[in-house]
């Protein structure tokens, strides 16, 4: 193989495919990087689970294939003076030169790399941008416990042009409805996708319209270039939905960042996992934390309360989790009493909130 490529180019692309090599392979060969050369350059990465692929463009003087440490060339390119790349297989050696600069990197059998998966079938498309928001609102309550495996995925379910978003560690529930373009008018499936995979597509793909692709057991996201697949977990999940449509008495609407910024404020002072108290009555609300060894501190917010007054308490990360997934100016806190959860959503005047956030309230000292 003898390719010459840009160096940045070359750079952004090894380390965005990189991202996916496990830390702890379980087989060497999952440390590498495939590079393929045909009529451009493809960089790939597997580890059984979660696939990615980057195709970028490349003076291809001679095709082949080579398999290279991939956090080491990760480490190398970014280093690279600001000129062209050639790489040019030798032997056991693949010889990467910049400039001045050359290194001779010891390659791993090619054959020896697990097959890559196929993309399955694209069932659909969305906007980089509104995919990133909406997965940046559910992930944070999903759970980080690999015991429990459905917690720790987004449950993807899609009925024509609508799509929900679905997260839960047991103490919170975050959903988001969104519309796409969907590849058939009928297309109803459900998918339960592992929320760090789906956090980090829509990071690196928030750039361009996404193409989602679904089949046995396997989903596929592929934007400008970039394609990344992932083993999905068990379909299995609780009935959000039911759980996020109670009657309510107490209805509360607050500035959002008014709200935000004197919650981690009053925060400062509270113990870690220890409550935050919200005292609501007409016209305000007063954010309280503290009392204990540390100090305490309490800050009154603006709010327009419909119902009885009402105290009730929450763990501070929980709620701020819940209140930054608002993206309208105002978020609406729908309550009934201190002991039952409370129910955040966006204002979005006489529609349908897009993002509703169900969060357990906590037993007030």
């Amino acid at each position: 193989m003898k390719i010459r490529v840009n160096r940045d180019v070359l750079a952004d692309a090894v380390a965005w495919a990189a991202r996916v090599l496990p830390s702890r392979p379980v087989v060497p060969v999952l440390s590498g990087l495939l590079l393929g050369a045909d009529e451009e350059l493809s960089l790939s990465a597997f580890d059984y689970d979660v696939s990615a692929q980057a195709r970028i463009e490349a003076d291809v003087a001679e095709q082949g294939q080579v398999l290279i440490p991939g956090r080491l060339l990760a480490e190398i390119s970014r280093s690279l003076p600001a000129e062209d790349v050639e790489i040019v297989t030798e032997g056991q050696e693949a010889v990467l030169t910049c400039g001045s600069a050359e290194f001779g990197l010891i390659t791993m059998p090619v054959e020896d790399f697990p097959t890559m998966p196929t993309m399955p079938p694209s069932i659909g498309a969305i906007g980089g941008g509104v995919f990133a928001s909406a997965v940046g609102q559910v992930a944070p309550a999903s759970s980080r416990d690999d015991t429990l495996p459905m917690l720790t995925g987004i449950r993807v379910d899609i009925e024509g042009e609508s799509v929900t978003m679905a997260a839960t560690d047991r103490y919170r529930i975050a959903a988001r409805d969104l519309t796409w373009r969907p590849a058939t008018p009928d297309v109803a499936v459900s998918a339960m996708v592992p929320a760090r995979v789906l956090v980090d597509v829509a990071k690196t793909l928030r750039g361009g319209e996404v193409a989602v692709a679904l089949g046995d057991g396997v989903a596929g996201f592929e934007s400008v270039g970039r394609s990344t697949t992932v083993r999905l977990l068990d379909e299995q999940f609780i009935d959000y939905r039911t759980r996020l449509t109670a009657d309510w008495s107490i209805r509360a609407d607050v500035p959002v960042t008014a709200f935000v910024n004197a919650i981690k404020r009053v925060a400062l002072v509270a113990e870690r996992n220890t409550a935050i108290r919200l005292s609501f009555s007409q016209g305000h609300v007063r954010i309280q934390a503290g009392g204990g060894d540390i100090g305490r501190g309490s800050e009154v917010v603006e709010c327009e309360l419909r119902g009885d007054d009402i105290q009730i308490a929450f763990q501070s990360q929980f709620l701020l989790d819940g209140l930054t997934g608002i993206e309208t100016d105002l978020a609406r806190l729908n309550m009934e009493s201190p002991t039952r959860a409370a129910l955040i959503q966006d204002v979005p005047g006489d529609g349908q909130p897009s993002f509703r956030y169900l969060v357990m309230s906590l037993r007030l000292g």
